[in-house]
């Protein structure tokens, strides 16, 4: 017999119960699985947000088989910011960690990318597929030219990181007229390794499956 269809919607939220679902989202992805925090993030109730949250929108994957009463119908989520409504909210989300000069002064029709998750239940199916067709339908409705954001490893110590971190580095590091540059005190050099001593293999087990996707798309890294 023929698979059932995923009952799967895509569409941007429209409700404050949509937000606060994308929120009970990301606290279980990056703050139970990742152990992310922050000084908005709501503990008591479960919601990973900040300041930020109100000004975005927040394209949403909602399993229509859950009410939305439950606050659980959303599963997958992405945060997102064109260009020209930069100005009002006074900086893209990535300014906070990021020099973004060759990006901003580019003249082209960015779109910032951020707090991509999708429920444990439904990943390594058509989730993902559906997120991102949902994601091209906005760029081609807005004539978006360039796509950017914060993808992140696990971890903060460089040094189990060095094969990934210098794999990147090596083989896709953005144009440098493209090439954005973290901020310090956080800033980490990424060649680590030289490219005689890496294991490809090694690297892009260690590589999250977030960023493999966006190198196959024809990504760089800054």
């Amino acid at each position: 017999m023929p698979a059932e269809p995923a009952p799967y919607t895509v569409r941007l939220a429209a409700t404050p119960q949509d937000l606060i679902a994308a929120q009970r989202l990301r606290y279980r992805v990056f703050v139970r699985e990742l152990g992310g925090d922050g000084p908005l993030v709501d503990h008591a109730n479960g919601l990973e947000r900040d300041a930020f949250d109100p000004h975005f929108d927040h394209l949403l994957l909602v399993d229509r088989s859950i009410d939305p009463a439950t606050e659980a119908h959303v599963i997958g989520a992405y945060r997102i910011l064109p260009s020209d409504r930069r100005a009002a909210v006074g900086r893209f989300y990535s300014e906070t960690e990021f020099d973004l000069t060759p990006l901003l002064a580019s003249g082209r029709k960015l779109l910032e990318l951020g707090r991509s998750c999708v429920h444990a239940d439904h990943r390594g199916g058509t989730a993902m597929f559906h997120l991102w067709n949902g994601l091209a339908e906005y760029v081609l409705d807005r004539g978006i030219e360039i796509l950017f954001g914060a993808a992140s490893f696990h971890g903060t110590d460089p040094r189990p990181l060095a094969q990934p971190l210098s794999y990147l580095y090596h083989n896709h590091l953005a144009p440098p007229a493209m090439r954005v540059r973290a901020l310090p005190p956080h800033r980490q050099e990424m060649d680590l390794v030289p490219t005689a001593s890496l294991d490809r293999r090694a690297a892009m087990a260690a590589t999250p499956a977030l960023i493999k996707a966006y190198l196959r798309l024809g990504g760089f890294v800054g």
